[in-house]
């Protein structure tokens, strides 16, 4: 299977060049990680994929410009079916193991930068995301980013 191709990015009008690639790993069935991006001078697209296990995985588009703003899509990602889902620069990612022991794999376009790491709630209701479970588990600072509205208001 191959995992990533410059040629057939391009092919599709897609420019990804990635620079860091980052494992994760759940425990529980359930968790929810999510919903992060990075603002500029780092935005980053990501291409994910599930290694072990299977897991919900979920793009939110927060580009104004966007016929799509503030639209979600998910969808299955499993170390079975072998599917990637591309999360475009400008959109939060996010996504819910529907597995114990579930591992993904996702390779970045920019380093990791912690001063322009941001996040919205994964249970925003201005987006009304549909995890297919309830949350089992879900770190502190994900249940504590901005709802949407707080999130526009606040200084950039």
């Amino acid at each position: 299977m191959r995992a990533w191709c410059a040629r057939e990015f391009a092919e599709n009008g897609l420019s990804f060049a990635p620079v860091q690639a980052n494992l994760g790993f759940s425990v529980r069935k359930g968790t929810v990680r999510g919903m992060h991006f990075q603002e500029a001078p780092a935005l980053e697209a990501k291409l994910v994929r599930c290694t072990k296990g299977s897991m919900f995985d979920v793009v939110l588009d927060l580009r104004p410009e966007s016929p799509s703003f503030r639209k979600w899509y998910g969808t299955e990602l499993s170390a079975d079916n072998g599917r990637m889902l591309y999360i475009p620069e400008g959109c939060a990612h996010g996504y819910q193991t529907l597995e114990e022991g579930t591992e993904m794999h996702y390779m970045a376009s920019e380093f990791y930068t912690p001063s322009v790491a941001r996040g919205v709630r994964f249970d925003d209701p201005a987006f009304n995301i549909q995890w297919p479970l309830t949350a089992t588990a879900v770190s502190e600072q994900d249940r504590n980013w901005p709802l949407i509205e707080r999130h526009d208001r606040s200084p950039k």
